[in-house]
């Protein structure tokens, strides 16, 4: 269907796209802890913070970004740094959260406080991996002979975006219907920010320490 357009085997591509949007990651925890926090509103707030990392990385993919940092290894490991100390602080963050309960510590600020939008952002591109793998997967897809590769990849980035649009509703709807049963029960909500908080730090010490 878009072989003319220098997009190899698109069926077998969607199908791995799914896989890889569905497998829990930091964005779409952060913007489910935001859908239940603040509402569907502050959701889409998060997911239009993610949906323009991954524009971005996805653009720095298609321009060769991904050749400099594997050219310059200092780079890619500041930039890991980088990322995993700001999933650290947010993991810090929800697990202070929930071990101090807000009429202990009414100054505690949660995860969901602030700019969505922004913090979205931030989680997004602070992963320099993620430029990596779109390289490493978006090529196996990308016609070599195809005279306008720029295109092959635009038109892989949407169905990747389409795919995950789709998903991060379903976990913002989702999260705003678990908000009324959180804010009924403080201790399931402590819970489940600790539980998040905790996926936080591991996945930062992932970031930290792989190679």
């Amino acid at each position: 269907m878009f072989s003319e357009y220098g997009v190899l085997d698109v069926w077998t591509y969607l199908a791995g796209v799914i896989f890889i949007v569905l497998l829990p990651g930091p964005n779409s925890l952060f913007v489910l802890a935001v859908g239940a926090g603040r509402g569907v509103r502050a959701g889409y707030q998060a997911a239009c913070g993610v949906f323009l990392g991954d524009t971005i990385l996805m653009t720095l993919t298609a321009a060769g970004a991904a050749s400099v940092l594997k050219l310059l290894p200092v780079v890619f490991l500041a930039l890991k740094a980088v990322g995993a100390v700001y999933l650290s602080y947010l993991g810090i963050r929800l697990l202070w959260s929930a071990w101090r309960p807000a009429h202990d510590n009414p100054k505690t600020v949660s995860i969901a406080s602030g700019s969505p939008f922004q913090k979205a952002l931030l989680l997004s591109l602070l992963n320099p991996k993620a430029i990596l793998f779109l390289l490493s997967f978006f090529v196996q897809f990308v016609d070599p002979a195809y005279a306008h590769p720029s295109l092959s990849f635009l038109i892989l980035a949407l169905i990747l975006q389409a795919c995950s649009a789709i998903y991060l509703s379903a976990l913002i709807f989702g999260g705003s219907r678990l908000a009324a049963a959180f804010r009924r029960r403080q201790g399931l909500a402590r819970s489940g920010s600790g539980m998040v908080g905790l996926l936080f730090l591991w996945f930062a010490g992932r970031m930290a320490f792989e190679a």
